[in-house]
């Protein structure tokens, strides 16, 4: 069974860093590009940044380039979101997905993504 697991999730102030992995397990994600979305309440799910099947090609929304990387690690099967620089209006449960695309490229559209993880908090305030 495919599954994405979240973590890293939590508290953090102002300015302050977090790290959120994504766990796949079931398969390999050598095939897959990832992205990261994240969905405050009462507003649409939106594309933070994603990441190509191979690592090599990266894309980020505006509201976070600068602040947010990520990364990959094909043969732990994970993904990566470093965030920095947090800002309240960070504040949203954030999602990674991922799609089977083996082109050097991703995209951060919901709608096209196959596979969903279930989410993890992340709350910026002082």
């Amino acid at each position: 069974q495919l599954q994405l697991v979240e973590s890293g999730g939590g508290l953090v102030q102002p300015g302050g860093s977090l790290r959120l992995s994504c766990a796949a397990s079931g398969f390999t994600l050598n095939y897959y590009a990832i992205g990261w979305f994240r969905q405050a309440p009462g507003k649409e799910r939106e594309g933070v940044s994603c990441i190509s099947s191979s690592g090599g090609s990266t894309k980020y929304a505006d509201s976070v380039k600068g602040r947010f990387t990520i990364s990959r690690d094909n043969a732990k099967r994970t993904v990566y979101l470093q965030m920095n620089s947090l800002k309240p209006e960070d504040t949203a449960v954030y999602y990674c997905a991922a799609i089977i695309m083996v082109q050097a490229t991703c995209v951060m559209t919901t709608h096209a993504m196959g596979y969903w993880g279930q989410g993890t908090q992340v709350t910026v305030s002082s």
